[in-house]
Formats: C-alpha cells, sequence, structure tokens
C-alpha cells in the first residue's frame, strides 16, 4: 500500500472508534433489557431509598406501556380508570394516543400509589408534591441498576425499547405494536421485529 492509502486508513480507524462513545456503545452491550432484567431493575428501585414503591411503580408502568421518560412524568390521574382499567395513553414527538388495559399488578401499584401520595394532579411526584422532571426519572432508573448490579449503565428508554422486543418476541402483529407505542411510521416499530428471536426459530435442530 502506498503511504496516502495507509494513512487514509488510520484516519478511518480513529474516526470509527471514536463514533458511538456519546451513545455509551462501550458501556451497555444491547439497548434493551429481557423481561426478568426488568424485574430485577423493579426490585432494584424498592432499596436504599424513601420512595422506592414510587420508583418501581413508575418503571413497572414505563415498560407495561412503552412510556418515554417525559410521557411517565406528565402522565395523570385524569388519565387513569382504575374501575375500567384503562390507561390514557399520550404520546410525545407527535406520537399516536392510545387507550390501553391495566393488568391487576398495575391497578394494586397506582391504587397504593394513590393513597401514598394523594390529592395530587401528576402519577408520579417529588416530596412537594410536583412533578418527577426526566432528569429525576434518569437517576431513579441509574441507581436501580446499580442496586440490581447491572454490570451496564441503564438509560430510561431501555425500557420503551424493552416493550418492543418483548412484544415482537411473542409474535404480536407489527401494526399492534406500531399502535400500541404510538409511533406515527412503522418503519420505527418494524427494527423490534426485525430483531425479533421468533424470526430464527427452527433453524436449526436439535
Amino acid at each position: 500500500m502506498t503511504d496516502n492509502v495507509i494513512s487514509l486508513l488510520e484516519k478511518r480507524k480513529v474516526a470509527n472508534s471514536n463514533l458511538g462513545r456519546d451513545k455509551n456503545t462501550n458501556l451497555r452491550p444491547r439497548e434493551y433489557l429481557a423481561e426478568h432484567e426488568v424485574e430485577d431493575l423493579i426490585k432494584g428501585a424498592k432499596l436504599k431509598t424513601r420512595h422506592g414503591y414510587r420508583d418501581s411503580t413508575l418503571i413497572l408502568l414505563m415498560f407495561s406501556h412503552g412510556l418515554r421518560a417525559g410521557e411517565a412524568v406528565n402522565l395523570k390521574w385524569s388519565q387513569v380508570d382504575l374501575k375500567q382499567s384503562i390507561l390514557h395513553v399520550q404520546r410525545l414527538k407527535n406520537g399516536t394516543p392510545s387507550t390501553h388495559p391495566l393488568r391487576g399488578r398495575e391497578i394494586r401499584a397506582l391504587r397504593k400509589l394513590k393513597r401514598d401520595y394523594p390529592e395530587t394532579e401528576h402519577v408520579f411526584v417529588t416530596e412537594r408534591k410536583g412533578p418527577l422532571t426526566v432528569n429525576n426519572v434518569q437517576k431513579i432508573i441509574n441507581r436501580a441498576g446499580k442496586n440490581a448490579r447491572f454490570e451496564f449503565k441503564v438509560h430510561p428508554h431501555m425500557l420503551r425499547h424493552s416493550t418492543g422486543f418483548k412484544l415482537a418476541n411473542e409474535g404480536q402483529d407489527t401494526r399492534a405494536i406500531q399502535l400500541y407505542l404510538g409511533h406515527k411510521n412503522i418503519t420505527h416499530t418494524v427494527r423490534y421485529t426485525e430483531l425479533s428471536i421468533g424470526r430464527f426459530q427452527g433453524f436449526w435442530q436439535d
């Protein structure tokens, strides 16, 4: 090779090595959690804090409904219908709003949360009764990941990705997943079905 070609290749190596550093690609092996890892995160949220039940319920709701951090902190009790077991989800980023069913586990958690933090407009609030911020959510989930002894850093949007991968791996219809997550464009949903393990079932036989 000529010196110019070698110099160009070296520059490309340096450029490629810098790609994604700010996105924590060296800290996280993937951008989603398995369901059992989410359960570990929920347990970790209850440790070493006075607001463990609030924090664990936050993680449960974010995972169950694919909520972004901003959608979680904006969630109001007026969107929650505990009698009919319904959650009215309002999406950010021009996402499509939808109505989700609430499971028994979520209903029990929300009822207790309402007793613990009465007379508040928002579901997830601080001691001063104001809504949590996105920064609060980041700290809560980061702390829960450390308590759960994860070997990589956890961030809030991993929970939304985890929802998509869970639904795709269960074989749910792509269009239904799109509506559930509120994606305007189905191309954002397809990435979950493309990585679904179900696509490769049967490739090898024991």
